[in-house]
């Protein structure tokens, strides 16, 4: 346990990255507030967003209700992301170390294995988004960019949490003012494109599925928002961390959402980099060209922020079998076998990119909704914030090795998602519960799991001896601060 608490002499951030999922102290809090709404707004600022604004008009769904479906679903969503940011900098710890005060020690790997499906999902789904789209805007070969992209992305990850700060930064300072000349020229009518033969209207399953992964789009970063706050001080104010987060990271997907179901509707577009290239090209000559390159390294930038949380995911699940001592070699290694496992998953891959992002989205809202209800509820309601640090780093702990509160409280909402879920075509398979066929194909699976998942963890938390767990906090914070004061130089 020492050894994933003991902090370092206070200097300079080293060029590739230390820590993983140890804590770090107050002398290494480098980070700053200013930070996070850029790093969440290019997060999103990219390729993925756009087909996700194709979903609603690929079921009908017209151009109005298709934006606000979009917007409806990434507010939600924000929300609850935005939330999740504000425990970095009070912990000073990844997020699913951090959970295991719910699920306990070990009972962690239950959501950590949910988890490190989003981020292979993300992943699997950037690399077949990048190939399709990067060879239907330029010609360039499929399996080239892949391997391309995977290994760039693998290299950010393991450069660590400064360098991906830095490299979405000088992404957006570029891209930002291309989209914005290209938006503009949209609206005021100059990037082509004309009023569709095909009928587009309104339906409830439409809309829904439309709003549904939107709101996954950004719900899905909540395992690992708090991976990026984590250097902040700790006496950075939560709201401003929340409002932060929220702004950057609704803002941008909200506006690329909107434009993907513009170029779907009324471009004609099939492959949103493609579509945005076309548009670009009727604004300004050769601008689609550049914005669509912007648009494709951003999203291979956040392939790195994603091996990055897989990489805390996989140690802080292999640690929760057996303590291990996180080191930097052990950071490479795990990025590296990630890269291979999703590059060669994505190879596999054959259907269209629209699907494969609707049904990556769908799985992981299912997944994810009760693990965010379970740990959201602990944290602002239950216990408000107040941990014993050190006892999350030991199995015998005020936490326990499997914690059945939250295991049961995931367990159920799991389980009652099941009779609502609309899971898109999987291969030839597909699934609709009971009670979303009688109501006609709508998916509320999520909105089911998420309520009923945070109702049983605030009940069964009503036995929780919060006493016994000030006390432990109290300790907690003696012995860490006894290490820090020991390391000063």
């Amino acid at each position: 346990m020492a050894s994933e608490l003991s902090p370092t002499p206070a200097a300079a951030p080293p060029l590739i990255e230390v820590r993983s999922i140890d804590w770090v102290p107050d002398e290494e809090r480098h980070g700053r507030l200013w930070h996070q709404a850029p790093l969440w707004f290019l997060g999103n600022f990219q390729y993925f967003s756009i087909p996700i604004g194709f979903i609603g008009p690929s079921m009908g769904l017209s151009l109005g209700w298709t934006i606000l479906a979009g917007a409806l679903g990434i507010v939600i969503g924000t929300i609850f992301m935005a939330f999740h940011a504000s425990q970095g900098p009070t912990l000073g710890l990844p997020q699913m170390i951090q959970s295991r005060a719910q699920f306990g020690y070990r009972g962690v790997l239950i959501p950590l294995l949910a988890t490190l499906f989003t981020y292979l999902a993300f992943n699997v789904t950037d690399q077949v988004l990048l190939g399709d789209g990067l060879h239907s805007a330029f010609g360039w070969n499929a399996d080239l960019v892949a391997v391309i992209v995977t290994v760039a992305a693998a290299v950010l990850a393991i450069f660590g949490h400064d360098w991906v700060h830095k490299a979405f930064r000088a992404l957006l300072y570029v891209s930002l003012p291309l989209m914005v000349i290209v938006t503009i020229g949209i609206v005021t009518g100059h990037g082509g494109g004309a009023p569709s033969d095909t009928h587009y209207g309104f339906t409830w399953v439409a809309f829904m599925a439309q709003l549904s992964a939107s709101a996954a789009y950004n719900i899905t970063y909540a395992p690992y928002v708090s991976d990026y706050s984590r250097y902040l001080p700790a006496s950075t104010k939560p709201r401003a961390v929340i409002a932060s987060v929220f702004f950057g990271a609704s803002g941008a997907a909200i506006w690329l959402i909107s434009l993907g179901a513009w170029l779907a509707i009324r471009l004609g577009a099939e492959d949103g980099l493609a579509g945005l290239q076309t548009a670009g090209n009727n604004v300004i000559p050769h601008l689609g060209q550049a914005v669509a390159l912007l648009s494709a390294l951003a999203l291979a930038a956040t392939m790195g922020m994603n091996a990055y949380g897989g990489m805390l995911t996989v140690l802080t699940a292999v640690d929760s079998v057996r303590p291990i001592k996180p080191t930097r070699a052990a950071r490479v290694i795990t990025i590296v076998v990630l890269s291979v496992v999703w590059f060669a998953i994505a190879k596999s891959i054959t259907t269209d990119s629209v699907s494969t992002v609707f049904t990556a989205l769908t799985l992981m809202l299912y997944l994810l909704v009760p693990w965010t209800a379970a740990n959201l509820m602990d944290f602002f309601v239950v216990r408000r914030g107040h941990y014993a640090i050190t006892d999350l780093f030991n199995p015998r702990g005020i936490y326990g090795s499997w914690g059945w509160r939250g295991l049961t409280a995931y367990a159920i909402g799991l389980l009652v998602e099941i009779p609502f879920m609309v899971l898109p075509q999987l291969g030839s398979w597909s699934y609709t519960g009971p009670l979303a066929e009688r109501m006609g194909g709508v998916d509320i699976a999520w909105l089911v799991g998420l309520l009923v998942t945070g109702v049983v963890y605030l009940l069964l938390s009503r036995s929780l001896d919060l006493a016994n767990e000030q006390t432990a906090e109290a300790a907690s914070d003696r012995e860490l601060g006894a290490m820090q004061a020991a390391e000063t130089p």
